[in-house]
């Protein structure tokens, strides 16, 4: 594995027609950024991991036949293994010779039917459990997990749970534009751009009205359908998680305190813009770095975005190449 500091002075930088942070960030999950073929999506087999406490989280695991290692993706909130950013990055991988694992979090992709209970963020012990399960998929080579957005927070638990409970050959963890405080990106959805919260208000609605389809007699969720931010329908669904009296007690359960990193024993790097629109700089400000913990500042990039046009490249890919291979 190459020294990081290799890369620490190759900063992202767009052009100009490319630099709004809302195009980077619907470019982010855009089908355009995608190959025309997508040699590992087409090599996937699906895999279903059952937990300890007996949920079934949904992956796909394309075996390389050079296998240089694994690489294990999680995306970010109502995306989905299917999600553009997710095959992008498994391609780009892919074509470098590592196996990819593409995970889903409960609820997401088509993996409703397999849990009755309703997905939040503060699963982390299953997510975990996954993680280190599908770690032991890559045959003692390097395993390597990169998080996007929500998934993003995930994978820096994962890291900090990593130091008293090891996941096998796991060697680097890569957040992308991870929010550190859940509340204050919660907000920024619903106070900033009104695409964003219709987007993401689109896509939860969708995905509890899929799971009350298939629990008819377990969820209802006819009143809280009509909420019309984000923050709303988080304070209306509470009563479904009893064990969180309210919502800023379940966004504590995942938010990210400034010293948090700081007993880390794995190379952890997070790449954020600052014009990034869902994730505010403040959750940054006062972050302690120390020589595990890197953070990559960009001045653009949008959420979870990076990207470079003519032809399509993702910088972030580019950057955690350099330092795996």
């Amino acid at each position: 594995m190459k020294n990081s500091t290799e890369t620490t002075d190759k900063m992202f930088k767009p052009s100009f027609f490319s630099r709004s942070p809302h195009f980077q960030s619907i470019m982010a999950s855009s089908r355009l950024r995608l190959p025309l073929k997508n040699t590992m999506a087409k090599k996937a087999r699906k895999i279903i991991i059952k937990t300890s406490a007996g949920s079934r989280l949904l992956s796909f695991l394309s075996c390389h036949p050079s296998f240089r290692g694994l690489i294990i993706l999680l995306h970010g909130w109502e995306g989905s293994s299917s999600s553009a950013y997710i095959l992008a990055t498994g391609d780009y991988f892919y074509r470098l010779g590592f196996s990819v694992c593409r995970l889903n979090l409960r609820d997401h992709g088509e993996s409703h039917h397999l849990n009755e209970g309703l997905f939040h963020g503060a699963l982390l012990q299953e997510t975990f459990e996954v993680v280190k399960s599908s770690a032991n998929l890559s045959g003692g080579k390097p395993v390597y997990l990169i998080g996007f957005s929500m998934g993003g927070n995930f994978a820096l638990r994962i890291a900090m749970k990593h130091g008293h409970n090891p996941i096998s050959n796991l060697r680097h963890v890569f957040a992308i534009s991870p929010p550190f405080d859940p509340y204050k990106s919660t907000l920024a959805i619903d106070n900033g751009c009104f695409f964003y919260r219709t987007y993401f208000l689109k896509k939860w609605k969708r995905s509890l009205i899929k799971k009350q389809r298939i629990f008819p007699e377990k969820y209802d969720f006819k009143d809280m359908l009509k909420a019309r931010t984000c923050i709303e329908l988080t304070e209306k669904i509470m009563p479904y998680f009893r064990e969180m009296p309210t919502y800023r007690d379940y966004f504590n359960l995942y938010t990210l305190k400034n010293d948090a990193f700081q007993n880390l024993n794995i190379p952890v790097k997070v790449f954020i813009a600052e014009d990034d629109p869902v994730v505010p700089q403040e959750d940054y400000r006062h972050v302690q770095e120390n020589k595990f913990f890197k953070i990559y500042r960009q001045k653009f990039g949008g959420h979870c975005g990076f990207i470079n046009l003519f032809p399509v490249r993702c910088w972030y890919n580019q950057i955690i190449a350099e330092i795996i291979t």
